[in-house]
């Protein structure tokens, strides 16, 4: 007996040595591999196909120096959290780089080495106080050659832009000079020299618009005519602002533009506001002054825009500042409106779109739609003509569509001519551009995927919508109102960058809502905002009754004493918002109460699922073995 005890044990040991080998070769084989399984539903630990191209093209060593505080307490917790989040994506980088990505860590502490390396990359520190102290340190810094991209702080809230902010810095220093820019506008956006005229009436130079002032920052603008019949070839980018009157000779320029690789960023309009052409005789005749459109060009892509209607939307509806009059053809655009999954809109929570166009139709064949503005269900498309002037008609006759109308779309894919017959007639006066034009072959289909975003509305760009000028001792000013101007400027940006950053998609927050939970919450605000119409309207016809009444009586101070029928009306009302502010307190306890249950029970199935889980698995076993050795 005692000898089979000792040979147990003796087998036992070998087991779990022969276990603990097995066990170390394994780890030893697959780290070399460095192979993992993304399970998340959203893929937020892998790398998009668009930052795999990039790499895959690299031909020389790319390093990324990551700086990342460490030691002390500078580093709140939640940062040091996300600093690992970062420090996983690098590795990815790493991987998918096949050797040609460095990760370097540095941890800047005072008067180091690493902090003298970050600050000669750009990378400062951000105070942990307002009072000053220590500063952590949480940015990156992209070399290749003798290019650098630093980006000096990765914010947690932009969370889902870190892949693209990273990918854009390693594709900056592949192509580190960014294409020339084109614009081309019926507006005055660069501004505009008074005629001797109006100077002897004191009349200054006008500014460019913001927006073109803050393109030249970034990019060499060029001013392209509305009658051009070619676009430069070095021009990469081109903007088309409010094409009013747009002739077809134009329009095949820049058909001709976007199949040869060419980016397009136009801004359409169906009721210009502040087209200088904007005419409030004509629109009281009836006729539509300050449209614009890329007619032929649309047709071919598949996209139509109603030049006589705009959008009209009662949850996205603006207010009159002096009147507080709801318009609901000013859109006051919220994060329900914009595409959080694109990298382009992901960070856009607040745009101003007053009269704006919707954007119809189905793509045509190789042509992939992307819509990053939209209106809400709770929208219609009202006539341009009375959209400025017949707000409280509109609000009056509104009529919900239940269509999330597309006011900015991006087009991708292998563009087509929308000129198959060939170029059009040039007219008389272009005979010299005519002949040059007709030495150069037509393109009849793009080689490589194109990319054209259309926006439905040219008024976010004017400074009147989007940024506040102010005059402080001789300097100019200029405070951005809402996300008009950082929507545009990141139009350019990724059109102007690599090709396969537009397939980038914004990276999945990692935090988890409570879907079940929003879901309770929006029906109840259905039931509230019901309710409250209800009395509102309620409201409204008593206080219709009790002026009618009044204007019945005779005049003197019989018009201050309240009647019989009055102090019913008056009654009656009373009644009804004690009745709806009873149902509305019922039902946010009943919510309240729904909500504590589901919070609750999540909370008792995430932490206890797993150690019952464990306990009922251990009781079958040892019932199991039990059995088993009661049969012996």
């Amino acid at each position: 007996m005692k000898h089979k005890n000792i040979e147990t044990y003796l087998y036992s040991t070998a087991g779990v040595i022969i276990m603990l080998v097995l066990l170390l070769a394994f780890y030893v084989v697959t780290s070399a591999a460095k192979e993992r399984v993304d399970l998340t539903s959203e893929k937020a630990f892998t790398l998009s196909p668009g930052t795999k191209k990039i790499l895959s093209r690299l031909d020389s060593r790319v390093t990324i120096r990551f700086y990342c505080s460490q030691g002390g307490t500078a580093m709140p917790p939640a940062l040091r959290t996300y600093a690992q989040h970062i420090e996983d994506l690098l590795a990815e980088y790493q991987q998918a780089g096949k050797g040609k990505i460095v990760i370097q860590k540095f941890d800047p502490e005072p008067d180091s080495d690493a902090e003298d390396s970050a600050r000669l990359d750009g990378i400062d520190g951000q105070p942990t106080s307002p009072f000053g102290g220590d500063k952590v340190y949480l940015g990156v810094c992209v070399s290749m050659l003798d290019q650098k991209v630093a980006i000096p702080w990765l914010p947690p809230e932009q969370e889902r832009l870190l892949e693209y902010d990273i990918s854009r810095a390693v594709a900056r220093v592949m192509n580190p000079t960014p294409p020339t820019i084109g614009l081309m506008s019926a507006l005055p956006v660069f501004g505009s020299e008074p005629n001797p005229m109006a100077q002897r009436m004191g009349q200054s130079a006008t500014e460019p618009w913001t927006f073109v002032g803050e393109l030249k920052k970034s990019f060499t603008v060029r001013e392209i005519p509305m009658t051009a019949s070619k676009v430069d070839d070095d021009i990469g980018v081109l903007l088309v602002v409010h094409p009013r009157e747009i002739t077809e000779e134009t329009q095949y320029a820049i058909d001709q533009f976007v199949l040869r690789g060419g980016k397009l960023l136009a801004f359409l309009d169906p009721h210009a506001y502040f087209d200088q052409r904007h005419d409030q005789m004509a629109q009281v005749l009836g006729e539509s002054s300050g449209q614009s459109s890329l007619p032929t060009l649309l047709k071919a892509w598949g996209l139509d825009m109603d030049m006589n209607k705009v959008v009209a939307d009662m949850t996205f509806a603006g207010h009159n500042p002096q009147s507080g009059a709801v318009m609901p053809t000013v859109l006051l655009i919220t994060k329900d409106g914009v595409n959080g999954d694109d990298v382009v809109t992901s960070q856009i929570d607040n745009l101003v779109l007053p009269f704006a166009g919707a954007f119809t139709g189905k793509p045509a064949e190789g042509l992939k739609e992307t819509v990053l503005v939209h209106s809400s269900p709770e929208s219609q498309l009202v006539e341009g003509v009375t959209a400025s002037m017949a707000a409280e008609q509109i609000v009056k006759e509104f009529k919900a569509s239940g269509v999330n109308y597309a006011m900015a779309v991006r087009l991708t894919g292998k563009f087509k001519t929308a000129f198959p017959e060939g170029a059009p007639k040039p007219s008389k006066d272009d005979k010299e551009e005519a002949k040059d034009q007709a030495k150069e072959p037509q393109l009849k289909e793009s080689k490589t995927d194109g990319i054209v975003i259309l926006v439905g509305d040219t008024d976010l760009l004017a400074d009147q919508v989007c940024v506040r000028v102010q005059n402080f001792m001789g300097y100019r000013m200029v405070q951005p109102m809402n996300g008009n101007l950082n929507l545009v400027q990141s139009f350019v940006e990724q059109l102007s960058g690599d090709s396969d950053l537009i397939t980038l998609r914004s990276r999945a927050s990692l935090n988890r809502p409570f879907i079940r939970l929003k879901e309770m919450e929006a029906k109840a605000g259905r039931e509230f905002e019901s309710q409250l119409k209800q009395l509102e309207e309620k409201k409204n016809e008593t206080e219709r009754k009790i002026s009618e009444l009044q204007s019945s009586k005779a005049g003197g101070d019989q018009k201050f004493i309240l009647s019989p029928e009055q102090q019913q009306e008056l009654g009656n009302y009373q009644k009804t918002v004690a009745d709806v502010n009873k149902n509305l307190k019922s039902t946010r306890k009943e919510l309240a109460k729904e909500t504590n249950s589901l919070e609750l029970w999540t909370k008792v199935i995430n932490i206890g699922a797993m150690p019952v889980l464990v306990a009922v698995t251990g009781i079958v076993l040892a019932i199991y073995k039990r059995k088993r050795t009661a049969a012996k």
